[in-house]
């Protein structure tokens, strides 16, 4: 079950459930920005994610995460430090943009520190996301769309778990890891406002 337990400065609402608390992300924290730094790092990020502007170091990482914010801040996006709900820990991120407001339709991604993988984070935090932002007291979206490269075997088991049914392979879709200049397939996955609620 969701929660939503008030909002923050940003204007987004922080979300509980599954034993998560998921806050927005403070631009000005250093320790946020340490945990932003190391996401965005992590080989495992970036096997699977290649930013339009890749992180290399704390300038570039501070760059990426005020622009998070920024975004959030207009209403367009919504950006959360996914927490764990007891001791308050970090254990990765998760974020919503509306890419389509007159279809109603986003698009969601996360990603989890190394030290957090095998909890359940992605699955729980996902589950939490998607429940706030299809209906009208969250982002009320119609139509919340998952993508990954082919091959993201645990990001795959992650949608289908909350609900978010395997629509099909868009080729050349993403770019390769750490490349600007190649691309791979993805797999597109979504779930809509209308679709039977899940409890991953």
């Amino acid at each position: 079950m969701t929660i939503v337990g008030g909002h923050h400065q940003s204007g987004s609402p922080i979300l509980h459930g599954h034993g998560l608390r998921l806050r927005p992300w403070d631009a000005s924290s250093e320790a946020d920005l340490e945990v932003w730094f190391r996401g965005r790092t992590d080989p495992e990020f970036r096997r699977w994610n290649t930013p339009l502007k890749i992180t290399t170091d704390l300038d570039s990482a501070r760059d990426s995460l005020r622009a998070v914010v920024g975004k959030t801040a207009g209403g367009a996006s919504a950006a959360y430090c996914v927490t764990d709900a007891s001791t308050g820990a970090p254990l990765g991120h998760i974020g919503v943009d509306v890419t389509n407001p007159v279809m109603r339709c986003g698009r969601v991604g996360y990603w989890v520190l190394p030290e957090a993988r095998g909890q359940r984070v992605a699955t729980r935090a996902l589950g939490i996301v998607a429940r706030w932002a299809l209906t009208e007291q969250g982002l009320g979206l119609h139509r919340l769309e998952l993508g990954h490269p082919v091959g993201h075997d645990a990001s795959c088991r992650v949608a289908e778990r909350c609900g978010f049914r395997h629509e099909g392979t868009l080729r050349g879709a993403t770019w390769e890891a750490e490349r600007h200049d190649a691309y791979r397939d993805a797999h597109l996955h979504a779930r809509l406002a209308t679709d039977p609620d899940v409890d991953p």
